[in-house]
């Protein structure tokens, strides 16, 4: 007979698969077990849709009753755009139910769980939570934050570098790590650079799947004096929309000519390093973006680390030696004296990718904003 942590497992798988689909909601999962046998399973496939308990027990049907219940995230207990999953949970009769996490928002954790505890329901918490907090860490980050989920990516070589002196950098990586990245281009919301990678390479910033149409995230682009060009790809593909972040002190008529475009620009005010990235966070989430995937230069990638804004790094890394003193690295920024001023981050991964290596880390603990 499989154990909690097995059936557990099935209900994240579940829950995986819909990544990128369902924001701002989160992934979720569920399986349902009676005598060794699994009676039922869902996933919540996209935001607005029944959650993932209600997939399940429509596929258990009366079966339900007295059955054990996984699911990777606490039953919501309050209306959406749904009705609360505790609710049917309570109703449906179950035995028990197993929680991998609760529910990160401090206003309602743990109120689903207490619901079904005072129905008689035998409820245990903490199955495979660090795998399940993973999950949903763009969730878990806009519920704490009330801001969009950062991940700084980028390609270097061995020796650390993105580009020759001269900006060439196509290509770094194998052709399997770009599609990689493209996988994750089609999970975000957004995708941002700064006005320095429009000038010189006029990227589309799409989605390109081989066998599949991806979702396009939203293009941002960080151009504090609006020096976009009006024919650039990012002002004329319909693929995706775009927003321009400035400064305060932009010409009007350029303004104009861009929203005339369909592009969104949005003014935030600046302070010594350039624009205020924390005020753009806060509008961009406010506008219905919760993630975002920094792919902006060396500066760009500065300017988010300077400001603690970095919640994931992801730097697919080369087996190749480019050398040079004026060759670039993936951050410049303000110099350090020593060692023990750089930021501590935490390895989580390393994968192979064809040639390439992909390393996930984040900053310790405390060291982002």
């Amino acid at each position: 007979m499989k154990t909690d942590r097995e059936y557990m497992q099935l209900a994240l798988d579940l829950a995986a698969s819909a990544k990128g689909n369902t924001n701002p909601n989160p992934v979720v999962g569920a399986v349902l077990v009676k005598d060794g046998l699994i009676v039922g399973t869902g996933l919540h496939r996209k935001a607005g849709e029944p959650h993932a308990e209600v997939h399940a027990f429509n596929m258990a049907g009366e079966h339900a009753k007295g059955a054990t219940l996984y699911v990777t995230l606490e039953p919501c207990s309050h209306f959406g755009k749904t009705p609360p999953c505790a609710n049917l949970v309570k109703e449906s009769e179950v035995s028990r139910v197993v929680v991998a996490t609760m529910d990160p928002n401090p206003s309602v954790a743990g109120r689903g769980i207490r619901l079904l505890q005072e129905a008689g329901i035998q409820v245990e918490v903490g199955v495979l939570e660090e795998e399940a907090r993973k999950l949903n860490e763009r969730f878990i980050h806009n519920m704490l934050t009330s801001r969009p989920f950062v991940i700084s990516k980028f390609a270097m070589t061995l020796d650390g570098k993105i580009a020759t002196h001269t900006g060439h950098s196509k290509w770094i990586t194998s052709e399997e790590a770009r599609l990689q990245v493209h996988e994750l281009r089609n999970e975000v919301d957004a995708i941002l650079v700064g006005i320095g990678t429009v000038l010189a390479d006029n990227p589309s910033l799409t989605t390109r799947l081989p066998h599949r149409e991806g979702k396009n995230p939203i293009r941002v682009i960080l151009d504090s004096e609006l020096k976009t060009p009006l024919d650039a790809n990012i002002v004329n593909t319909i693929d995706a929309s775009t927003i321009i972040v400035c400064g305060p002190n932009v010409e009007a008529a350029k303004v104009s000519q861009l929203q005339e475009k369909g592009v969104k620009v949005i003014s935030v005010t600046k302070n010594d390093h350039g624009l205020d990235l924390e005020e753009m966070l806060n509008e961009l989430y406010k506008n219905g973006i919760t993630d975002v995937l920094v792919e902006g230069g060396a500066e760009v990638n500065a300017s988010f680390l300077r400001a603690g804004l970095i919640n994931k790094f992801l730097a697919y890394v080369s087996p190749k030696i480019l050398g040079g003193r004026k060759s670039k690295t993936p951050f410049t920024g303000i110099e350090v004296d020593t060692i023990d001023e750089a930021l501590q981050l935490e390895i989580d991964s390393v994968e192979k990718i064809g040639p390439d290596l992909c390393i996930t880390a984040y900053p310790k603990l405390g060291k982002t904003k």
